[in-house]
C-alpha cells in the first residue's frame, strides 16, 4: 500500500513494505529552523512521548527519526575559520537540543 501527500510544498509518498521493515536511522526528516522559537517548538512537539538523542537527533513516538537543525549551526560549522569551527563543533557535540545562544558563545 502506498500514499501520496504534501507538506509545505513538498510532494512525499510513504510505502508499507511490510512489518519486516523496521524504522532506523537510516532515514531521517531534516527540519531547518531560522530561530530558537523553532528549534524549541519542533522540538517539544516531536520528542513527546519520543526519544532524545544527540546533536540535535530526535525519534517521535513512533520510532522515526527527524534533524532539528538552525539554519545558524550551518553557517557556524562553515565558517573558513577552522578554530570557530572547531569550538562550535565541540559545544554541539554536548547538545542533544541544539541551542543557538550556546553556539555563539562558543565562536
Amino acid at each position: 500500500m502506498t500514499v501520496s501527500f504534501e507538506l509545505e510544498g513538498q510532494e512525499f509518498t510513504a510505502l508499507n513494505g511490510g512489518s519486516q521493515f523496521k524504522f532506523t536511522e537510516a532515514i531521517s526528516f531534516y527540519v531547518k529552523c531560522k530561530s530558537q522559537d523553532e528549534v524549541d517548538y519542533f522540538w517539544e512537539k516531536l520528542t513527546e512521548g519520543g526519544e532524545e538523542q544527540p546533536c540535535g537527533w530526535l525519534k517521535d513516538r513512533f520510532g522515526v527519526s527527524w534533524q532539528i537543525v538552525p539554519t545558524v549551526l550551518v553557517d557556524m560549522l562553515d565558517d573558513p575559520d577552522p578554530e570557530k569551527s572547531k569550538r562550535v563543533t565541540e559545544a554541539m557535540l554536548k547538545m542533544k537540543k541544539i541551542d543557538i545562544k550556546v553556539l555563539e558563545e562558543a565562536i
